[in-house]
């Protein structure tokens, strides 16, 4: 059994200069650099429908509703991270880092999950979102049917999940009520892709 080769572990500040310089997205797992891979067809639909939904529903109030361009600081995991969505409603808390906006206090996470990183949004990443005191709600969205869940945090710091299946026709995210066909729209879970190498 041959080893497996040693991970090269870097300093936050290597991982900013390499994030800087990357054409794709890097994130940072405790000394480890980690790149992103390029999304599906119906993971990006359903996050453009989401960010439609969420902008037009708090577009009169203070909320921001923040792309996966967005690095957001999980800082008791010593990470740093590009979720789906993020959602602030409060005065947006930036560190500036080597050029960069990182935002430390989110209320609201979207991840939309994919084969690739469906374990680690339900495990590992989860729970480092739950040591940000600002967040208020998990959501994680399926892109192979339509289901989303909704984890919200309760005063005394449990977390309660809420299942929306296909019959359910609104999902209840943070002040919204969207419509589930508006989450999935021009998502075909049939499709057959074509040209796959």
């Amino acid at each position: 059994m041959i080893p497996a080769p040693p991970v090269t572990r870097v300093s936050e500040e290597e991982y900013f200069a390499l994030l800087k310089e990357s054409t794709e997205k890097l994130e940072y797992h405790d000394g480890e650099v980690v790149a992103m891979a390029g999304a599906q067809l119906p993971h990006n639909l359903i996050a453009s429908n989401l960010i439609a939904s969420l902008w037009n529903c708090l577009k009169d109030g203070d909320c921001l509703v923040l792309n996966s361009d967005q690095l957001v600081h999980l800082a008791d995991c010593y990470k740093y991270v590009f979720p789906d969505l993020a959602i602030v409603c409060q005065k947006p808390i930036l560190t500036e880092c080597h050029g960069l906006d990182v935002l430390e206090n989110p209320e609201i996470i979207v991840e939309i999950l994919s084969d690739s990183t469906e374990l680690f949004d339900r495990t590992e990443k989860f729970d480092c979102y739950k040591q940000i005191a600002s967040v208020k709600e998990y959501v994680l969205v399926a892109s192979k049917k339509k289901k989303v869940e909704v984890f919200r945090r309760t005063e005394s710091n449990e977390w309660l999940l809420h299942d929306y299946l296909p019959q359910d026709e609104v999902v209840k995210v943070g002040a919204c009520t969207l419509l589930m066909d508006d989450i999935y729209r021009k998502v075909g879970f049939e499709q057959q892709q074509v040209g796959q190498k």
